[in-house]
């Protein structure tokens, strides 16, 4: 049978020789016993912004390099921070003038489209009309589509309680991309020719940080646009809460709740977030690598708890952690970013892929595609100065190409020195692989087990950095891992 092994960044295979020394880690599987069968799939969000869309300079390789991963489950999200790239009714309804335009929103979401062409998509315009808040005057937003405006989303109250406009403006909006257009507040008919399939909606993003909406309001909020958007397209399934902290229980108590919903309103699916950040401004690359894994730990402990909860309340429901990454500082403000960062971030989304993987999460989803100054640089998986790919992408990539839902994880273990090594079998329907992951940027020497005999290995580590994985012949069965890297290995 075709064997095959993951590996965390290799920088050589050797034999006996180095199996003397105290600090190989040494791996060990029970492929008869199956810890669970996987159910996770790999993929990652585009967030609408200048650096997305046709005229940037890195548009088409970002589109290129989205269709080339052939992901499942991207979300795509136009986002409050440009307004006019991401709300179709800038302006109330009058007695006389409507103002819908689909100029920006348009343009971005055919190339998401045609880029995930085959695969499955959730969408989530998440921005509201700040108009439908109560608010102490208008809010101002820019003429220019490109310019920031970071305070876009003020109020608290929608100035409608029975939610009419709210529903009125998502179905409208729905209907602009699945039915071929809508009918306006004064009865004009606005034509799109969109018939896009949408099998996934997201309701809002964040709502515990935009407007700070509590749990009864959103649940409210929710109710009311998927009731409305079940009527247009009932084979949609729909995603709740999109929250940015998992804080608080509250939360998923309530909404997980079917006695808090109304009759009829289904519950489908939900969503949740984590960025590993640093635990000070100074802190340096070298002191990233534990706190940004102690971060994940500490979120994974709460997905846990989280879980309980759904299973619980809600069985049925899936979740989607559909934002996963580092965030080194605040959007405004710029600073350098370590070349080894983006490895280090790269190791980070694998090792908590795995994890959840173990939790039975359905979709495990790094953030962001691109990113730049200004818009989270240090989230981002391109260059945004030369379009390439960097490390975080290509180690998605990697994982995208080898795992998926059907795998079956065998029991595991690994001794090492510090922990900082991760070790999983995973039988694969292309026979069996073994997952390491370096959580540290020091090199380490790792004992597989003894029947991988020879093979080959592609690898994304320090040496690869924006380039795909490199492939080297494997011989024996240690190999010597370079720092915060991933790898597969192919063992005949």
């Amino acid at each position: 049978m075709k064997r095959m092994l993951i590996a965390a960044g290799v920088l050589a295979f050797a034999s006996s020789p180095l199996l003397a020394q105290t600090d190989t880690s040494k791996v060990t599987i029970n492929w008869n016993k199956t810890l669970i069968v996987s159910k996770t799939t790999p993929t990652l969000q585009l967030v609408e912004n200048p650096m997305v869309r046709p005229g940037s300079p890195i548009h088409k390789n970002t589109f290129k390099a989205l269709k080339e991963l052939g992901a499942d489950y991207v979300r795509y999200v136009p986002w409050f921070p440009y307004p006019k790239m991401a709300v179709a009714e800038l302006k109330p309804p009058t007695g006389s003038n409507t103002y819908w335009d689909f100029t920006y929103l348009d343009s971005s979401m055919a190339a998401f489209m045609e880029a995930t062409k085959g695969h499955s998509s959730v969408i989530n315009f998440s921005t509201t009309p700040a108009w439908m808040w109560k608010t102490a005057k208008p809010v101002a937003y820019p003429d220019d589509a490109y310019g920031l405006c970071w305070d876009y989303n003020q109020g608290t109250e929608l100035r409608d309680t029975t939610m009419k406009e709210l529903t009125g403006y998502f179905s409208r909006l729905f209907s602009w991309y699945t039915k071929g257009g809508f009918t306006d507040e004064l009865g004009v008919y606005h034509k799109s020719g969109h018939h896009y399939d949408i099998p996934y909606w997201e309701v809002l993003n964040e709502p515990d940080l935009e407007h700070k909406i509590p749990v009864q309001l959103y649940t409210k909020m929710y109710d009311a646009i998927v009731g409305e958007l079940k009527k247009i397209s009932p084979q949609t399934k729909f995603v709740g809460l999109s929250l940015a902290h998992v804080r608080e229980p509250e939360y998923f108590e309530y909404f997980l709740n079917l006695k808090n919903h109304k009759p009829g309103i289904p519950l489908e699916g939900i969503s949740y977030h984590h960025y590993s950040r640093p635990s000070q401004p100074q802190q340096d690359i070298d002191g990233y690598q534990y706190t940004f894994f102690e971060s994940a730990e500490s979120f994974l402990d709460k997905v846990r708890y989280i879980e309980h909860i759904r299973k619980r309340l809600a069985p049925q429901v899936f979740t989607q952690i559909n934002e996963i990454g580092v965030i080194l500082r605040s959007p405004r403000e710029n600073g350098p970013i370590h070349e080894d960062y983006w490895n280090l971030a790269g190791s980070l989304y694998a090792y908590i892929f795995l994890e959840l993987t173990k939790l039975g999460i359905d979709v495990a989803g790094e953030s962001q595609l691109v990113g730049y100054p200004t818009q989270f640089p240090d989230v981002s998986m391109m260059n945004w100065e030369n379009g390439n790919p960097n490390a975080r992408y290509w180690v998605l990539r990697l994982i995208k190409e080898n795992f998926g839902a059907g795998d079956v994880l065998a029991t595991t273990t690994c001794k090492s020195k510090g922990n900082y090594i991760v070790a999983q079998g995973i039988q694969t329907k292309q026979g069996k692989k073994i997952l390491l992951i370096n959580k540290n940027k020091a090199e380490a020497t790792v004992m597989l087990p003894v029947d991988v005999k020879a093979g080959s290995v592609r690898s994304v580590d320090v040496s690869t950095r924006e380039q795909a994985p490199s492939q080297v012949a494997v011989n024996g069965n240690v190999v010597v891992l370079k720092g915060f890297g991933v790898s597969v290995v192919e063992v005949r």
